[in-house]
């Protein structure tokens, strides 16, 4: 039975929102860390060419961190419905630093594994299901826009980081690179999580959209929903998982390989980076449009579109060979990739309520990771063996459909089991 939550002095019109202030903090947190983190396809070639290691070894170090930060999002998505994101966040935050840190100092294989594999890993396992889940607590109403405004920081971070690593690899080299944003991660996560809040209770506020008696007082707001168990033993659980797979196999994949491809192609580093630029700022475009579009149209129709615009975009990368083709293809890509991701936590609301909507956000999340981890690693040994990224592309052009068919599959909750 859901926990009743009985709310300190709730003001019937407060002065300010202070969701408002969650959403940004959660906006900055995502560009950090994940525009960090989208600056390993920029690093890979300096760090794998001075080492001399393959392309497979390099993206397993990634594929290691893939499949760890998800496998924690379970762990993270737990602890914040326990206890909220400013300790979880701070946390995060100072493992991340630390792990960019010591990249700058990387000497040996295994220390590439365990300082990105592992550190960083931990460190990114506080961003897309702790701060979604905890945006998920403040709104009830226009939680698709909610979130699509926090995971845009992820597109913008995108726009920034890549560009900005390219500039500081070439001025100082990779090593002083890694130093400088890890120094930059440390401080500012750090400090933005100070002014997380776990949901509007600590503040003697309501959700956005659940209304109290008009009255200064007492109110009682009850999440409803399914426990994790009970989330585990139905089908939409899996098909949502096996959807949250294909995207996160497509993301993973060009996350490590979409700038050594087109490198390999003759096209310039900065060019190649302002490809990955573009996909982050379609991206943004991509969840300010799908995140509200959702609140109006429904989640399934919603995920549906994401599933066409994937398939199609895989479809033109198989035949995209000039810089104008990759820029559209980017535009496309980013689109549906951040439409796609802003889905995830609002999908997995109105599917199993929000009782225990982080600890199920995490599970969802570590299961789709598993795709991430896979197919760089998979697509650096195809690579290696073939010459060619070829088939790794057609392989991501079919998960994409896959993806399209299990969505039509997928059914909801009633609405009086997942109405916050």
């Amino acid at each position: 039975m859901a926990e009743s939550r009985v709310l300190p002095e709730v003001e019937a019109k407060p002065r300010f929102f202070y969701g408002y202030i969650v959403v940004g903090l959660c906006f900055l947190g995502m560009l950090i860390m994940w525009g960090l983190t989208y600056t390993y396809g920029v690093f890979f070639k300096p760090v794998s060419q001075e080492f001399g290691w393959s392309r497979a070894v390099t993206s397993g170090a990634f594929s290691l961190f893939s499949f760890l930060h998800g496998m924690l999002y379970i762990v993270t998505g737990k602890l914040n419905d326990r206890f909220g994101p400013r300790a979880l966040t701070t946390v995060c935050g100072l493992f991340l630093g630390l792990g960019f840190l010591l990249m700058s100092f990387t000497a040996s294989l295994w220390q590439l594994y365990f300082f990105y594999g592992v550190l960083m890993a931990i460190g990114l396992s506080g961003s897309t299901v702790p701060m979604f889940s905890t945006v998920a607590r403040w709104f009830v109403k226009r939680r698709g826009l909610a979130t699509a405004i926090a995971a845009s920081g992820v597109g913008v971070g995108i726009i920034i980081t890549p560009p900005l690593a390219t500039w500081l690899i070439s001025a100082y080299g990779w090593r002083f690179s890694y130093l400088y944003v890890g120094i930059a991660a440390l401080v500012s996560l750090t400090l933005l999580a100070q002014f997380l809040k776990r949901d509007p209770s600590q503040v003697g506020q309501l959700p956005y959209g659940i209304a109290n008696d008009g009255r200064k007082g007492t109110a009682e707001w009850q999440p409803e929903g399914f426990s994790l168990n009970e989330a585990l033993s139905s089908r939409r659980f899996w098909i949502l998982c096996s959807i949250f797979f294909c995207f996160a196999s497509l993301t993973g994949l060009l996350l490590v390989h979409l700038v050594p491809y087109v490198t390999d192609l003759g096209i310039s580093p900065e060019i190649a980076a302002s490809i990955v630029a573009v996909i982050g700022g379609t991206s943004i475009i991509g969840r300010l449009v799908i995140g509200p579009l959702a609140d109006r149209i429904g989640m399934k129709s919603s995920l549906l579109i994401v599933c066409v615009l994937k398939v199609a975009t895989f479809l033109w990368l198989l035949q995209a060979r000039e810089v104008g083709s990759f820029y559209l293809f980017a535009v496309i890509c980013g689109f549906s990739w951040g439409g796609g991701n802003v889905l995830l936590s609002p999908v997995t609301a109105e599917a199993f309520g929000l009782k225990s909507h982080g600890v199920i956000l995490g599970v969802v999340g570590a299961v789709s990771t598993v795709g991430s981890a896979i197919s760089p690693l998979l697509a650096g040994y195809i690579y290696d063996t073939f010459g060619s990224y070829t088939i790794a592309f057609v392989f991501l052009a079919g998960l994409s459909g896959v993806a399209l068919l299990l969505g039509l599959f997928l059914k909801f909750a009633p609405k009086k089991l997942v109405a916050g």
